[in-house]
Order: C-alpha cells, then structure tokens, then sequence
C-alpha cells in the first residue's frame, strides 16, 4: 500500500515540476557559471559574497559553505547593502537550480541596483548537490 501511494505522489509531482518554467539561459548584467565555475569563484575571488535566493528552511537543511541566506522576495537593495555595501563587492546568486526562479530574480534586480560583479550559478543547489560538492548546515 505504501509503494502504492509512492507512486501516486511521485505521478503528481512530475508533471508538477515540469510545469515550472526554465530559468533564462543568461540575464543582463551577470556572467552564468556552472558549478565548476562556481568553485574556482569561491576559491580565487577575495571577499565574493555567496546568496543563497532559496527559503530559510531550504537553507537550513544545506547550502553553498558560507553562503548568506536572502530570500529573493525578501531582497530589497536595502537588505542587499546589509551583505555588500560596496557595489563593486562580487556577488553569486544560487537557488535550487534550472526550474527555480529565485537567484536570477535577485541577481537581475542586483544588477539594475548597480552592482558591478554578478555571477549567476543557474544550475544551483541541485547541480551543487549532484557534483557532491561541499555542503554546510
């Protein structure tokens, strides 16, 4: 009975999930990495600001190391300039990946508030997860 209901709630969540729509591919003002990308960043770039665009509880179960956790309809470029009152500080945007929305909502509204350096990681939390990359909680 239990695989039963399994099944049922996974044949309900698919076409759920493919109702989502897809990401854009790029967004003006920023420069879309992949994870790999991601990982050089957060090596190599002194004082990258990593936000996390997903909700407190996706945040809490797991994130980017040292990512700061700012929902993105919560991202006012007050709230911004909280985390990186430098315009010029980089900054990587992430959420849950290709069928999520928050990060290139929030790395979109960076950069018309002026930000110089935006990275957008488009693949996300997902694709953070399926390279087994480093997790914090």
């Amino acid at each position: 009975m239990r695989s039963l209901a399994a099944l049922l709630l996974l044949c309900l969540a698919v076409p759920a999930i493919a109702d989502k729509p897809l990401a854009p591919q790029t967004i003006p003002g920023t420069v879309t990495v992949d994870a790999e990308r991601a990982v050089l960043l957060i090596q190599a770039t002194p004082h990258l600001v990593i936000v996390d665009s997903r909700l407190s509880e996706e945040h809490a179960k797991g994130h980017i190391p040292g990512a700061v956790n700012l929902l993105d309809t919560e991202m006012t470029e007050a709230a911004l300039s909280r985390i990186a009152p430098d315009r010029d500080t980089p900054l990587l945007f992430y959420c849950n990946g290709e069928r999520c929305l928050r990060s290139s909502n929030a790395a979109a509204h960076a950069a018309t508030w002026g930000y110089r350096t935006i990275y957008w990681f488009r693949g996300g939390w997902q694709e953070w997860l399926h390279k087994e990359l480093p997790i914090a909680r």
